[in-house]
């Protein structure tokens, strides 16, 4: 073990290179052609399957399998991506064992389901990799679209108006497109470039134009974009990030956990990312477990996740869960942040322990910590938006906002759980009902 991963502060390179390669290396490899056939093989193909049901983009899941069973996964891949244009990103992120795979009769039967993820990323990347879009685009329309936020919801209504035959404007405030898939997801989960590469594999639907550093509320404005275009769709996500309610907050190093994602995401050498030697992650999302494993990739020799309520509450899959632990994460339930202590930078956090129903116990924690991170949750950040709901964009059934014209999806918008897989379908749909009223037949 190296001596750096011992020393105090936040240091970047704590361990041995090959570390670095070993630790963030694909979460999942991909199957081979032969372990595709025999993971599709399991599939009984039901009638009314029920892994339909928990898909929230309503891929035919026993079809594609069956096409990969009979030797066709390119025809597969085309099944997938009818539904989801972002297929290949969602096999490697979507939670499968909450959703498809825990749906499946022979995990109900066998607790083993059918690989169903790891088969729709075989699908997805047989067909990406030849280069090959499998839609041809219809005749132009005429009419404009604008869309706002090049993430999945986004990107999916961008695709989906291409292919009816729109042209289409996106418009992102980052410097790439791509959105929670670009800059929001572990390094680990997709490797080597494939989110920029699927974004670059969507856009051969032609009709599409990206313009990146562009945002709502500093060079756009819904009023503009409504007056340009035919129609808007707002899929900007969610920009701000929780304040943590602690004395001492402010203190240097404590950080947004989305922001050291991203870093490390846009990082051309994961070693030079710097990582404390005492890591406190606070919160019990997918997002909170992805920067606790990654500090500890990086090196950190103390990491620790800190979530208010017990691990059956926490919104991490069991999976995700299991994964942290496996890693040397620890994961402290029933603790709030109470006092963040240190001469200017922060050198330890302080917790009150809570009983389930929120109220302290009297006790408390205290951890060493020179690096914390927020995982507390992200807020909607814009002025002259459409009416809210809570703290997002009011939408209907079909994601039409309170103004004429204005359609919303994904994280910004009320409504589905904060998925990537979720946020794919509302783009889908939301751009299906924009082009029934551009085309009058709504």
């Amino acid at each position: 073990m190296p001596d750096r991963m011992f020393e105090e502060g936040i240091k970047a390179g704590r361990l041995e290179p090959a570390a670095y390669e070993t630790g963030f290396v694909d979460l999942h490899p991909p199957l081979g052609s032969h372990e595709a056939i025999i993971a599709a093989d399991r599939c009984y193909f039901c009638h009314d399957a029920p892994c339909i049901t928990a898909c929230p983009t309503d891929i035919d899941i026993p079809l594609f399998i069956r096409q990969i069973a009979t030797g066709t996964p390119d025809a597969a891949a085309k099944t997938i991506l009818s539904q989801n244009i972002m297929g290949g990103m969602c096999a490697r992120v979507c939670p499968t064992e909450q959703l498809c795979e825990q749906a499946c009769v022979r995990e109900e039967a066998e607790g083993k389901p059918v690989l169903i993820g790891q088969l729709q990323r075989y699908a997805t990347d047989h067909l990406q990799a030849q280069g090959v879009h499998p839609f041809v685009r219809a005749a132009s329309t005429g009419k404009r679209v604008a869309v706002v936020g090049a993430g999945p919801a986004g990107l999916s209504a961008a695709h989906r108006l291409a292919m009816l035959g729109h042209d289409v404007v996106v418009y992102d405030a980052r410097p790439k497109p791509g959105g929670l898939n670009e800059y929001g997801i572990a390094t680990y989960k997709t490797p080597d470039g494939f989110a920029q590469g699927e974004v670059d594999w969507l856009l051969k639907i032609g009709g599409i134009t990206v313009e990146t550093g562009r945002a709502l509320g500093a060079d756009l404005s819904l009023d503009g974009l409504k007056a340009e275009f035919d129609a808007v769709f707002l899929g900007m996500g969610l920009g701000g990030v929780n304040a943590l309610d602690a004395t001492g907050a402010d203190k240097e190093g404590v950080l947004d956990a989305v922001d050291f994602i991203a870093d490390l995401r846009q990082a051309s050498d994961v070693a030079s990312v710097p990582v404390g030697r005492d890591v406190v992650v606070i919160g019990g999302g997918m997002t909170a477990v992805d920067a606790a494993v990654q500090a500890k990739l990086l090196g950190a020799l103390n990491v620790t996740l800190v979530y208010r309520r017990g691990r059956d509450r926490m919104n991490a899959s069991p999976f995700e869960q299991d994964l942290a632990a496996s890693k040397g994460v620890r994961i402290v339930t029933h603790a709030v942040p109470k006092a963040v202590h240190g001469n200017g930078a922060v050198r330890e956090i302080e917790f009150d322990y809570v009983g389930d129903d929120m109220a302290p116990t009297g006790q408390t924690l205290r951890l060493a910590a020179d690096q914390v991170f927020k995982a507390i949750g992200q807020t909607l950040e814009g002025d002259s938006l459409p009416a809210l709901e809570g703290r997002k964009i009011a939408v209907d059934a079909q994601g039409r906002t309170s103004v004429q014209g204005v359609w919303a999806g994904g994280d910004c918008a009320s409504g589905g759980d904060d998925l990537t897989v979720t946020a794919v379908a509302e783009g889908r749909d939301a751009a299906m009902d924009i082009h029934a009223v551009l085309s009058g037949s709504a």
